[in-house]
């Protein structure tokens, strides 16, 4: 008898926590349905897409990297929030058989910051460190939250190009990847009142990647630090963060709160996390 199932795609593939995530809360919410990791190159994506089209029992998938823009134009239709940010992550079938892109990365990353969003400030700014897919839909929620946005990469021209795609209009600002990594005398002004948020939304620190440079002196006080990085999960960044004195947000609360609205599509239910996460994450540390 067959089953429904989703999975995540991408190459490499064997890294991905994604199985962990959605098959934990499957079999907490006793859903006779599967959730898996297929292993697919650039070549084989138009004919992966194509082959599930037809499959009834596939609700969608997870995309990782490379595939997250070059599945668009496989697609039926795009969200507002992929097109804003011009790649998918999701990709959900409706019982036609069309093919709907998300980008569940905006949601995903902005959902420990919900508390803060909700409040009123009179300057918000981020500091990011990449001009990856993932930090294109960081970068794309940041600006529709009205943060101005300093966006540092290894390729300035990129990081311009970036910020004039997804919010055009915007006073945003570029710097080349080695800004942050040297000190500067800056003297922050009385920053009450103010949301600050560095964000390192790059491989830098992840573990078989260079570090990442990173100098204290561009923190304002005050400020959140946010890593997506996952492996290791408590990065040089964040240790040096918390010795800071400063409130840190790691990379399993992005790719926990993006797995979550992932999930409710293609089973239908929200996944349970009464538990703030808790078990789910002492399980992906394993």
């Amino acid at each position: 008898m067959s089953r429904p199932y989703a999975e995540v795609i991408g190459d490499p593939i064997a890294q991905s926590k994604s199985p962990v995530i959605h098959g934990y809360w499957l079999e907490k919410l006793g859903l006779d349905a599967d959730y898996r990791k297929c292993h697919v190159t650039a070549d084989a994506l138009e004919s992966y897409i194509a082959e599930r089209r037809e499959d009834p029992d596939w609700r969608g998938c997870n995309i990782t990297m490379p595939h997250k823009q070059a599945v668009v134009p496989h697609l039926d239709r795009l969200e507002i929030g992929a097109e804003l940010v011009g790649a998918v992550n999701t990709v959900t079938r409706r019982h036609n058989g069309a093919l709907i892109g998300t980008n569940t990365d905006v949601e995903g990353f902005l959902e420990p910051l919900r508390d803060e969003l909700a409040q009123q400030h009179y300057f918000r700014m981020a500091r990011i460190i990449g001009t990856g897919g993932a930090a294109r839909a960081i970068a794309a929620g940041l600006a529709e939250q009205g943060f101005t946005l300093v966006l540092a990469g290894r390729n300035p021209d990129k990081a311009r190009a970036l910020l004039d795609e997804i919010d055009p209009d915007g006073e945003h600002h570029i710097a080349p990847l080695d800004h942050f990594a040297q000190p500067t005398d800056f003297t922050f002004d009385d920053r009450e009142g103010c949301c600050d948020l560095i964000v390192n939304a790059s491989p830098l620190g992840m573990e078989g990647q260079p570090p990442l440079a990173f100098d204290f002196s561009h923190v304002p006080p005050g400020s959140i630090v946010y890593d997506i990085v996952t492996h290791p999960l408590d990065t040089q960044l964040l240790q040096n963060a918390r010795a800071a004195g400063l409130r840190t947000i790691d990379g399993y609360s992005m790719l926990i709160g993006q797995a979550a609205i992932a999930f409710e599509r293609f089973f239908g239910e929200p996944p349970p996390r009464k538990d703030g996460d808790a078990e789910l994450r002492r399980l992906l540390t394993q």
